[in-house]
Protein backbone atom coordinates (compact mmCIF):
# COMPACT_ATOMS: atom_id res chain seq x y z
CA UNK A 1 0.00 0.00 0.00
CA UNK A 2 1.28 3.65 -1.32
CA UNK A 3 -0.10 6.59 -0.62
CA UNK A 4 1.01 10.47 0.71
CA UNK A 5 -0.28 13.42 1.60
CA UNK A 6 1.36 16.96 2.05
CA UNK A 7 -0.45 20.17 4.38
CA UNK A 8 0.99 23.34 4.55
CA UNK A 9 0.31 25.04 8.06
CA UNK A 10 0.51 28.35 8.91
CA UNK A 11 2.87 29.03 11.93
CA UNK A 12 -0.08 29.51 14.18
CA UNK A 13 -1.26 27.42 17.45
CA UNK A 14 -4.59 27.65 15.99
CA UNK A 15 -3.03 25.32 13.10
CA UNK A 16 -2.99 22.04 15.46
CA UNK A 17 -6.32 21.17 15.32
CA UNK A 18 -6.30 21.26 11.47
CA UNK A 19 -2.89 18.81 11.72
CA UNK A 20 -4.98 16.60 14.29
CA UNK A 21 -7.94 16.64 11.52
CA UNK A 22 -5.51 15.18 8.53
CA UNK A 23 -3.41 13.32 11.00
CA UNK A 24 -6.95 11.39 11.73
CA UNK A 25 -8.48 11.50 7.85
CA UNK A 26 -5.15 9.89 6.47
CA UNK A 27 -4.73 7.47 9.14
CA UNK A 28 -8.05 6.36 7.98
CA UNK A 29 -7.90 6.40 4.37
CA UNK A 30 -4.51 4.29 4.96
CA UNK A 31 -6.64 1.86 7.34
CA UNK A 32 -3.88 2.22 9.86
CA UNK A 33 -4.26 0.81 14.07
CA UNK A 34 -5.67 3.39 16.35
CA UNK A 35 -2.13 3.03 17.79
CA UNK A 36 -0.18 4.33 14.89
CA UNK A 37 -2.58 7.17 14.22
CA UNK A 38 -2.37 8.19 18.24
CA UNK A 39 1.15 7.97 17.69
CA UNK A 40 1.50 9.64 14.68
CA UNK A 41 -0.65 12.86 15.67
CA UNK A 42 1.32 13.42 18.97
CA UNK A 43 4.49 12.88 17.48
CA UNK A 44 3.65 15.98 14.69
CA UNK A 45 1.41 18.01 17.33
CA UNK A 46 4.98 18.21 19.43
CA UNK A 47 6.73 18.94 16.58
CA UNK A 48 4.88 21.67 15.07
CA UNK A 49 4.08 23.06 18.63
CA UNK A 50 7.83 23.21 19.15
CA UNK A 51 7.98 25.24 15.89
CA UNK A 52 4.94 27.45 16.60
CA UNK A 53 6.57 28.24 19.55
CA UNK A 54 10.11 28.54 19.52
CA UNK A 55 11.29 28.42 15.39
CA UNK A 56 10.51 31.39 14.17
CA UNK A 57 10.02 34.62 16.49
CA UNK A 58 7.24 36.65 17.29
CA UNK A 59 4.80 37.57 14.69
CA UNK A 60 7.11 36.27 11.87
CA UNK A 61 4.34 34.38 9.35
CA UNK A 62 6.36 31.32 7.89
CA UNK A 63 4.74 27.83 6.70
CA UNK A 64 5.56 24.73 8.13
CA UNK A 65 5.37 21.88 5.93
CA UNK A 66 4.18 18.52 6.96
CA UNK A 67 4.35 15.33 4.81
CA UNK A 68 2.67 11.83 5.59
CA UNK A 69 3.23 8.93 3.83
CA UNK A 70 2.94 5.05 3.66
CA UNK A 71 6.14 3.32 1.83
CA UNK A 72 5.64 -0.72 2.58
CA UNK A 73 4.99 -1.31 6.09
CA UNK A 74 6.25 2.03 7.37
CA UNK A 75 4.48 5.49 8.42
CA UNK A 76 6.88 7.96 7.38
CA UNK A 77 6.70 11.55 8.45
CA UNK A 78 8.41 14.72 7.67
CA UNK A 79 8.35 18.34 9.56
CA UNK A 80 10.00 20.92 7.68
CA UNK A 81 10.07 24.81 7.95
CA UNK A 82 12.62 27.13 7.77
CA UNK A 83 13.04 28.55 10.57
CA UNK A 84 16.17 28.99 13.06
CA UNK A 85 18.31 25.97 12.72
CA UNK A 86 17.56 23.61 15.31
CA UNK A 87 17.63 19.49 15.77
CA UNK A 88 15.38 18.69 18.59
CA UNK A 89 16.97 15.22 18.59
CA UNK A 90 20.93 16.87 20.22
CA UNK A 91 18.45 17.30 23.61
CA UNK A 92 19.38 15.11 26.55
CA UNK A 93 16.64 12.53 27.66
CA UNK A 94 14.97 14.09 30.80
CA UNK A 95 16.14 12.58 34.32
CA UNK A 96 12.71 11.07 35.14
CA UNK A 97 13.59 10.36 38.87
CA UNK A 98 13.99 13.70 39.59
CA UNK A 99 10.56 14.95 40.79
CA UNK A 100 8.49 16.79 38.53
CA UNK A 101 8.60 19.96 40.88
CA UNK A 102 12.43 20.35 40.62
CA UNK A 103 12.33 19.69 36.60
CA UNK A 104 12.93 21.61 33.96
CA UNK A 105 10.07 22.94 31.88
CA UNK A 106 10.01 21.18 28.72
CA UNK A 107 11.70 19.15 27.20
CA UNK A 108 9.60 16.30 27.34
CA UNK A 109 8.23 16.92 23.73
CA UNK A 110 11.48 15.26 22.05
CA UNK A 111 11.33 12.69 24.58
CA UNK A 112 7.38 11.46 23.57
CA UNK A 113 8.41 11.42 20.08
CA UNK A 114 11.16 9.01 20.40
CA UNK A 115 9.21 6.80 22.96
CA UNK A 116 6.34 6.83 20.49
CA UNK A 117 8.46 6.65 16.64
CA UNK A 118 10.65 3.45 15.64
CA UNK A 119 13.00 6.21 14.54
CA UNK A 120 13.39 10.37 14.14
CA UNK A 121 16.59 11.95 12.34
CA UNK A 122 17.18 15.93 11.70
CA UNK A 123 18.85 17.58 8.21
CA UNK A 124 19.52 21.59 7.58
CA UNK A 125 18.59 21.32 3.91
CA UNK A 126 19.84 24.84 2.57
CA UNK A 127 17.93 26.96 4.57
CA UNK A 128 14.99 24.38 5.73
CA UNK A 129 15.07 21.84 8.74
CA UNK A 130 13.63 18.60 8.39
CA UNK A 131 12.70 16.45 11.18
CA UNK A 132 11.66 12.80 9.74
CA UNK A 133 9.85 10.18 11.78
CA UNK A 134 9.09 6.54 10.88
CA UNK A 135 7.05 4.07 12.64
CA UNK A 136 6.33 0.15 11.74
CA UNK A 137 3.23 -0.31 10.47
CA UNK A 138 1.50 -4.13 10.40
Amino acid sequence: MRGQMTLVLKNDIAEVGRLAGAVESFGRGHRLSGGVVHDARLALEEAVVNIIRHGHGAGRARRITVHMSVQRSELVLEVSDSGRPFNPLDLPPPDLNIPVEQRRTGGLGVYLVRKVMDSASYTRVKETNVLTMKKRIE
